[in-house]
C-alpha cells in the first residue's frame, strides 16, 4: 500500500489527481492523506468537498486528515512508500526539521521511522531561497527521494521550483528500489 498525501499547492491538485488515478489504474493500493488545510479549504481551484470526494472515489479509501489518524502509519499500518504530491515549502521545512503538527507531517514522520521510502513532489515559490537548506537536509536523509523539479517561471518567480508531475510514478518506482531518479533538476 502507498500513502499519498496532498498539501496546499492548490494550483497543482489537478496534476496530482491525474497521478493518483494513474497509480490506481496500474494496480497500486493507495491510502490518501490530506493536510488539514487541503481538507477544509475552498479555493479558486475548487471546493475541498469535491477534492475529497474525487480522492476517495479514486482510491476506495477514506482520507486521513488528522494527526491522530496519521500517527499509526508506520508502527501499525506499514506502507510500502509515501508520496507527498504536492509538497509545499512549508511542509518541506517541517519534514526537514522534524516538526509534526499536521496530518501530512505526522504521516511522513511515522512512515520514515520504519525506514521506508518517501517521495517529495515539491511545489514551492521559495525553494531556491529560504527552503534550499531544507532540500539539502532531506537529500542527505535516508529514504527521502525527490521528484525531479524545474523552475516554472525563472523571470517572475526566480526562487520557485515545481516538480514534474509526469515523473512522480517513475520516481516512486526508483524510490521503492531505494534509488533517486536523476537528474534531480531538469529544464
Amino acid at each position: 500500500m502507498i500513502g499519498y498525501a496532498f498539501c496546499g499547492s492548490f494550483c497543482t491538485h489537478k496534476e496530482s489527481l491525474d497521478v493518483l488515478s494513474s497509480l490506481v489504474k496500474k494496480g497500486y493500493e493507495i491510502l490518501p492523506i490530506m493536510s488539514e488545510n487541503v481538507y477544509s479549504t475552498d479555493t479558486r481551484f475548487g471546493k475541498a468537498a469535491d477534492l475529497i470526494s474525487k480522492v476517495e472515489s479514486i482510491t476506495g479509501h477514506r482520507v486521513i486528515h488528522s494527526i491522530v489518524d496519521a500517527e499509526v502509519l508506520g508502527p501499525k499500518i506499514k506502507l510500502d512508500a509515501m508520496v507527498v504530491a504536492p509538497c509545499t515549502g512549508n511542509t518541506l521545512a517541517k519534514i526537514a526539521r522534524g516538526i509534526t503538527d499536521t496530518s501530512v507531517t505526522m504521516a511522513v514522520k511515522a512512515h520514515l521511522r520504519s525506514d521506508r521510502p518517501t517521495v517529495i513532489t515539491l511545489c514551492s515559490n521559495d525553494a531556491l531561497s529560504a527552503n534550499l537548506q531544507n532540500i539539502s537536509i532531506l537529500l542527505e536523509r535516508k529514504c527521502v527521494f525527490f521528484t525531479p523539479m524545474k523552475q516554472d517561471d525563472p523571470l517572475s518567480k526566480p526562487h520557485s521550483l515545481v516538480s514534474d508531475f509526469s515523473l512522480v510514478e517513475k520516481t516512486l518506482e526508483y524510490a521503492l528500489e531505494l534509488r533517486q531518479l536523476r537528474p534531480l533538476f531538469i529544464t
